[in-house]
């Protein structure tokens, strides 16, 4: 049976059967016990109590009290002698009394008990007839009732269990054919629902993986063949150039601009990887900041711009220190390469009441607000020439949006007449969004 659904609902009502005919069993040994020996201590009572109104006043007052047990207990109530003979009719019983049993307990025969209870020097019988009170027929109606609720109650399991389970089946078909948007977006807050929860997580993982190799690979093939064409017509250039070694400079710029690149992409598909696969940490967001202001000093100082850092001291906080590090970074290089010579890039640092922000501002042209979201866009450039002039390729930012947002912060930018200011907020709580980025 490959059926979940009805072997679900086929082993529940197997289960209930087994167990209704072990509890008929163990009632019939347990209760029919008792109820025998309750019955037996009854009518030796009564026994004795026939007998002496037989004693006391003969036939008559044996009929008056024969007759209250049969209305009282519903069944017909001889006293026989040892011979069998009815001691108020004088009628000959003795055929009830050989076609019963010599046990204890009522004997039933088809629609019809007789009980025939002994008095202790066997001279008299308590004969008792009469139909039952009930059989094992009687509790069909409930045994069905039982039956029929244990079904409906089986059914409802099998179908809180087996359609979350189809539908992450089909879902993880289609997933599995090249629909990486495939996820289960309904499931039940149990197990299963954590089940659906887990793939969630691994299909985020793994279509974050797929989508940043063919982003590469899309990246790769359009920004190299550039390059590659004025390398290749360098090479052409230099074997039959007067001056090789212009040609040569020339075929060393393009070998630079390829590999700063490559470099560049390949820090892109790292910031767009498996967050798992990135060891966490504490960071010290006061030290990174320090460190990212003597790099880009360094950077600013042959064209005299100043890179100042003002604001409060940032707290520790739980992540990718390298990501970290490689984000803010991009930003203030960024803002150094379009500041004009001798200007100030100014960082400043501030901690809100859950979220630390850190604004980067240069003394450049700005953008224009159309673009502002769009500088942020891998290889976007809002001049091309400018940027190429710049020394830029139009992934720097694109990588610190990335490497800020895994660790669920955020980065936007404006224009500050005059320059440009790129803020980005860090929650404080930074172990969790680790966590969740994992």
């Amino acid at each position: 049976m490959r059926s979940l659904y009805l072997r679900i609902v086929i082993a529940s009502f197997v289960t209930v059967v087994i167990s209704l005919g072990a509890f008929v069993a163990i009632g019939r040994r347990v209760v029919g016990s008792a109820i025998e020996h309750l019955v037996d201590g009854a009518y030796t009572v009564q026994l004795d109590e026939a007998i002496a109104a037989y004693q006391r006043g003969g036939a008559g007052e044996l009929a008056q009290f024969t007759h209250r047990m049969d209305e009282a207990l519903q069944a017909t109530h001889y006293l026989v002698d040892a011979d069998g003979r009815d001691l108020v009719t004088g009628t000959d019983r003795r055929r009830l009394l050989d076609d019963t049993p010599k046990t204890t307990g009522p004997h039933v025969d088809g629609d019809t008990f007789v009980y025939v209870r002994t008095s202790a020097d066997g001279h008299y019988h308590l004969v008792a007839v009469g139909a039952p009170p009930f059989t094992l027929w009687s509790f069909a109606p409930f045994y069905f009732l039982v039956l029929a609720s244990i079904f409906l109650v089986s059914w409802w399991v099998a179908r809180s269990i087996v359609p979350p389970l189809r539908t992450m089946s089909t879902v993880a078909e289609r997933f599995g054919a090249g629909d990486l948007s495939a996820r289960v977006t309904h499931a039940p807050a149990n197990e299963i629902g954590t089940l659906a929860g887990v793939f969630n997580g691994m299909a985020d993982r793994v279509q974050t993986l797929l989508q940043a190799e063919r982003r590469l690979l899309q990246d790769v093939s359009h920004e190299l063949r550039s390059p590659l064409a004025r390398l290749n017509f360098s090479v052409e250039l230099a074997r039959t150039a007067t001056d090789p070694g212009a040609a040569l400079d020339r075929i060393q710029d393009d070998v630079d601009l390829l590999s700063t690149l490559v470099g560049e992409l390949i820090e892109m598909t790292r910031a767009e990887g498996d967050p798992t696969a990135r060891g966490r940490g504490p960071v010290d967001l006061h030290d990174l900041i320090g460190e990212v202001h003597r790099t880009c000093a360094r950077e600013a100082e042959p064209r005299g711009v100043r890179v100042t850092v003002s604001g409060d001291v940032a707290p520790t906080l739980d992540g990718d220190r390298e990501l970290l590090r490689r984000g803010i970074e991009n930003v203030v290089r960024n803002a150094v390469r379009y500041t004009p010579d001798d200007g100030v890039v100014d960082v400043q640092v501030a901690n809100d009441t859950d979220r630390v922000r850190i604004a980067v501002r240069d003394a450049g042209p700005g953008v224009p607000d159309a673009e502002l979201e769009r500088i942020f866009e891998p290889f976007y450039r809002v001049d091309a020439s400018r940027d190429a002039a710049a020394g830029g390729i139009g992934l720097g930012l694109a990588i610190a949006r990335r490497a800020i947002e895994v660790h669920h912060g955020t980065v936007a930018a404006e224009n500050a007449h005059p320059g440009l200011r790129v803020t980005i907020a860090l929650p404080m709580s930074a172990r969790k969004a680790s966590q969740d980025a994992a």
